[in-house]
């Protein structure tokens, strides 16, 4: 049979294929390309092969990429000639196994389920080779590689392959270091299989992973500390074996003996995961059917998708600790559009609520709690600005979606999250406590649930859970007036038909529509707290897209209703916009629309007419202010077809006039109306004004805009405006970031406002794109007379925001003498971000005496090596320089207190710099130059300087700065020695020190720090001063 089923369709040796399936074409053109190899190297020695392919290659990029494909093929299907042939690909390729990368990524992503068992042996091998000769990009395929290891899957064949990689990783230790992305990537993975491998028969294998892991947590902690909040999640899971024990330990109690970066594991706690360690979790096969699920599954229709992925991937015992991983994918990776959201489309707490109630009885107890923490893991240390609500959504609106058909997964959640707060970790107690708070709020705010009183009050939950939720969250619980009440109850009843009942034609039950009927017990109380003292955790960082429509908009709306404005405008303004209700295609609608301004721009148009004209077109046109208005790819055609709205035309209309036309403010005064009904259409004009070639120049139309207004204040409008585009279309405000501040620059430079705005949703890409702007010339950000007071308001802001600033200010060119009073403002545990740039450039400066003296001033600490580092480099680079700004500021303050204290009320208190500073500052940057060969402490300037000082300050600080002091006394004496003979018989005698080459010039500073009519005193008096000053400089007996 078998060689007649061969006759039919021959067997390729990549992939495994039935009868029915069409041949790959992937498979084929790499089938080809052997092809080519061999018959380019048939009957050839190895070295006359070799130049043969050599040859060949250099003829063009085809047959490059042919002799590369095909030696890559017989790579994965000869293994005995695999070394041979992996040797001649290095050989021969001329990108760097650039096209060869592609190739493998793109078999392990799409093709690694399909190979047969001969070609994944050796497409692991292949990766080992790349690795060992630290191919660039070997990094990327490993990351790919270890994503095809599946988590609750103890079979053969997965076992190997998470071995494999493994021994990939231990074998290439010193390469894998250098890779801090494939640390932290490899740590998340390795900590999550060892759970899966406890089996006796595997316990070698969960060693291994336990040692490597170990190894890297130990010697590379701040590069897995990017992580983020779910290495503790992980870490906590395997803290009971003893190596992790003993490491989990330091991480609670000792977090120094880590990294000394470390702070503890709040740190951790509050940096959330980014998502691509969440995804790395999902197998390619996996992710794609959840995606599929959540984009293209109708809710009501997902049962057989559902029940399909539940046999495939969660049917077994080991299987259930997939749970977690797929609810922290579901809430962290799969953030919906606004499309989606108000589709029908199967929403994630309808997924979540699935996967919580089809635990297998075997695992539940385990299984169920670790998902509900996964659930809520964001939750306990939410930040609101710097977490982003979709991480949150999906569990309270699982909570209140099953509280009609399912009440007991409302409850337990409920109970879990009253009790996870005094025993996830009792030390940060207020923190999750607070981060909890901080949810709720926010979810609040989105208006994902309009109130939380009927969720936390309801009936249906029994009394002693009702309580405690009373007794933690007592401002939520609180029932609004009756009015209110009677509004927020007829949404809640809304949300659930639209939801749950409307479904009832597609499925017997509107609980099928919501969750499996595999399994309905769910354990409301007790054993299901997972806490960091039995182990703990916290988050940050932030993925920007997640415009988010309250769940009443999420349902199908009906046809806008505008019969209560219709009965308030005339019969032929009526009739204009009945007609623009029915107009359906754009075109129409335009036509229209601008019949509709000819009315209003008519002499005898009724004014009075205007708030129902502009609710009835603020209804109508609701559908074109959502979604993004940019188009994806920016061209002259699609700026101006993304103008072409109906609601445009009052736009176009407008810039067409002159402004002392009467029909100029008869339009304003019609969009000002609009934009108490639809806010979002003052940043649509902004772009229109943009964006639109009939608007070119015209930007400075908005001031009037915003004068015609309820606001009536352009700084007020266009901060409410741009505040309304960031939030809803992000690039958006990118793109209109260079014209508002070339445009307006009084509004936007004079404050941080705006410039927060943008740095607190950008991401890398777009701050990049913003430099450019500035360093062309088209975007200014910045101006010397406010620069330094937005840079401060900056300090409390998120870490990102304030790097994205300073890499914009340092886009700009300003000198950094402007902004250097900022030290001052700086403490170097809280504002370590401002610090860091400002290291970086003072590194690049050469010393002023402003800059020298504000480096100075800062208060002196153990922890705080700012002032050192700076000082230290400056010495090796600018050593003269320096020495004579130090010695400058030694003298000045070393004047008589009275006179410091009146210079300095009459200064900037960023000014003030005293002695004892600049001397401890001196004797650490002694202590840091002692064991090199640096000669900056053997400067005259800045051992005259010291002189000066020691002869004048008391007893205490003469002890205290000794070491500093004696360069001093050693200088002294070695000027003092060649004269000695000299000075003998004039030592009592001041008027001998008025030679032509005096030893020391201690009288010269004094006279230096003399008042000038000093200079025309007697005679009697100037020897007098300058005995005294000499005998304090010259005497020895301190």
């Amino acid at each position: 049979m078998e060689p007649a089923t061969a006759k039919a369709k021959p067997q390729g040796r990549l992939l495994v294929s039935t009868q029915l399936d069409a041949k790959d074409e992937l498979e084929e053109r790499l089938e080809r390309c052997v092809g080519v190899v061999q018959a380019l190297t048939n009957g050839l020695s190895e070295r006359e092969a070799n130049d043969a392919l050599t040859a060949n290659v250099c003829k063009g990029q085809q047959q490059h990429e042919e002799v590369c494909l095909g030696l890559f093929m017989l790579v994965l299907i000869e293994p005995p000639q695999a070394q041979r042939c992996y040797r001649d690909l290095t050989l021969v390729n001329r990108d760097g196994m650039n096209g060869v990368l592609v190739k493998v990524n793109q078999l392990l992503m799409e093709k690694f389920l399909k190979l047969q068992d001969v070609p994944r042996t050796q497409l692991v091998w292949l990766v080992r080779e790349l690795v060992k000769s630290s191919i660039m990009g070997a990094d990327g395929v490993v990351m790919t590689l270890l994503k095809q290891v599946a988590g609750g899957d103890i079979s053969t064949k997965n076992l190997w392959l998470a071995e494999s990689v493994l021994d990939i990783l231990l074998d290439q230790k010193e390469w894998v270091v250098k890779n801090g992305m494939l640390i932290a990537m490899s740590i998340y993975t390795f900590l999550r299989l060892i759970v899966d491998h406890g089996a006796p028969n595997l316990l070698t294998l969960r060693q291994k992973e336990v040692d490597y892991c170990i190894s890297m947590l130990r010697e590379k902690f701040m590069e897995c500390l990017m992580v983020g909040r779910d290495l503790v999640r992980l870490l906590q899971n395997v803290a009971r074996i003893p190596e992790m024990e003993l490491l989990w330990r330091d991480l609670l109690h000792n977090p120094q003996v880590l990294s000394p970066q470390f702070t503890g594991v709040l740190q951790l706690l509050t940096a959330r995961t980014s998502r691509k360690f969440l995804a790395c979790r999902l197998t390619p096969d996996m992710e794609t059917k959840l995606l599929f699920m959540t984009s293209r599954v109708r809710f009501g229709q997902q049962k057989r998708y559902q029940d399909w992925f539940q046999r495939q991937y969660l049917s077994t015992a080991e299987s259930q600790s997939l749970r977690c991983d797929l609810i922290r994918y579901i809430c962290g990776v799969v953030h919906p559009s606004n499309e989606v959201l108000s589709s029908d489309i199967l929403p994630r707490w309808a997924i979540i609520g699935w996967l919580l109630t089809t635990c297998t009885v075997g695992g539940s107890n385990v299984a169920a709690s670790n998902a509900k923490l996964a659930l809520f893991y964001d939750w306990l240390f939410f930040n609101p600005d710097k977490d982003s609500i979709m991480n949150i959504e999906p569990a309270i609106l699982v909570m209140h979606h099953s509280m009609k058909p399912h009440p007991a997964i409302t409850a337990t959640l409920l109970d879990f999250m009253c009790r996870i707060i005094p025993h996830f970790f009792p030390p940060l107690e207020s923190q999750v406590r607070q981060g909890v708070f901080n949810s709720l709020t926010f979810i609040m705010e989105k208006r994902v649930l309009a109130h939380l009183a009927p969720l936390f009050d309801n009936p249906k939950l029994d009394r002693e859970l009702r309580s405690m939720l009373r007794e933690r969250f007592p401002e939520f619980c609180s029932s609004p007036s009756p009015p209110s009440e009677a509004k927020m109850e007829e949404a809640v009843s809304l949300e659930m038909e639209h939801n749950l009942l409307d479904k009832e034609d597609g499925c017997d039950d509107s609980t099928d529509a919501a969750f499996s009927d595999d399994e309905e017990e769910v354990n409301t109380r007790g054993d299901d707290i997972i806490g960091l003292c039995s182990l703990a955790i916290h988050c940050a960082g932030k993925k920007r897209e997640f415009r988010f429509h309250p769940i009443r908009e999420a349902v199908v709306e009906e046809p806008a209703d505008i019969t209560p404005w219709l009965d308030q405008l005339d019969d032929t303004m009526k009739e204009k916009v009945q007609q623009l209700q029915k107009t359906s295609d754009t075109e129409g609608q335009c036509e229209v629309m601008q019949d509709l301004v000819d009315l209003i721009l008519e002499e005898d148009f009724d004014q009075e007419q205007m708030p129902s004209l502009a609710s009835c077109l603020a209804e109508l046109f609701k559908e074109h202010f959502r979604g993004d208005v940019l188009p994806d790819e920016l061209s002259e055609e699609s700026l101006e077809e993304s103008v072409s709205k109906p609601v445009c035309l009052v736009f176009r209309n407008l810039v067409t006039m002159q402004e002392d036309n009467s029909g100029f403010s008869v339009l304003l005064d019609m969009l000002a109306e609009f934009y108490q009904k639809q806010p979002k259409i003052g940043y649509h004009l902004l772009y229109y004004l943009k964006a639109s070639k009939a608007a070119n120049g015209k930007m400075l139309l908005y001031e009037s805009f915003a004068q015609a207004t309820a606001l009536g204040d352009l700084h007020t409008c266009l901060m409410m405006d741009m505040k309304a585009c960031q939030e809803d279309d992000i690039r958006l405000l990118c793109y209109l970031t260079p014209s508002i501040y070339s445009q307006f620059p009084d509004e936007t430079l004079r404050s941080g406002e705006l410039l927060n705005m943008i740095v607190a949703v950008i991401d890398s890409t777009q701050l990049q794109e913003l430099m450019c702007h500035v360093m062309m010339g088209n975007l200014v950000m910045f101006r010397k007379d406010s620069v330094l007071n937005i840079l401060i308001q900056s300090l409390d802001w998120e870490t990102f925001e304030q790097y994205s600033t300073w890499q914009l200010f340092l886009a700009h060119s300003i000198p950094l003498e402007t902004i250097i009073p900022i030290l001052q403002h700086l403490k170097y545990k809280e504002h370590p971000e401002a610090l860091s740039c400002l290291l970086l450039q003072l590194r690049r400066e050469k010393p002023s005496e402003e800059m020298v003296k504000m480096v100075l001033s800062r208060p002196c600490h153990p922890e705080d090596q700012f002032t050192t580092s700076v000082l230290r480099h400056w010495a090796s680079k600018h050593d003269d320089t320096l020495g004579e700004h130090i010695k400058a500021q030694l003298i000045k303050n070393n004047n008589q207190p009275r006179k410091r204290q009146s210079l300095r009320s009459s200064s900037s208190k960023l000014a003030q710099l005293t002695l004892e500073q600049i001397l401890e500052h001196l004797d650490n940057l002694r202590l840091s130059l002692s064991n090199t060969k640096n000669n900056f402490f053997t400067q005259t300037p800045i051992l005259q300087a010291l002189q000066h000082v020691q002869a004048s300050c008391d007893e205490a600080h003469k002890m205290r700065f000794s070491d500093l002091f004696s360069l001093a006394e050693e200088f002294e004496d070695s000027q003092a020695k060649p004269p000695k003979s000299r000075r003998k018989a004039p030592a009592s005698s001041p008027r001998s020190r008025k030679g032509p080459a005096p030893p020391t010039t201690a009288t010269e500073e004094e006279s230096n720090s003399s008042s000038p009519s000093e200079d025309e005193d007697s005679k009697p008096k100037a020897p007098k001063r300058k005995r005294k000053g000499s005998s304090a400089v010259g005497s020895d007996s301190d």
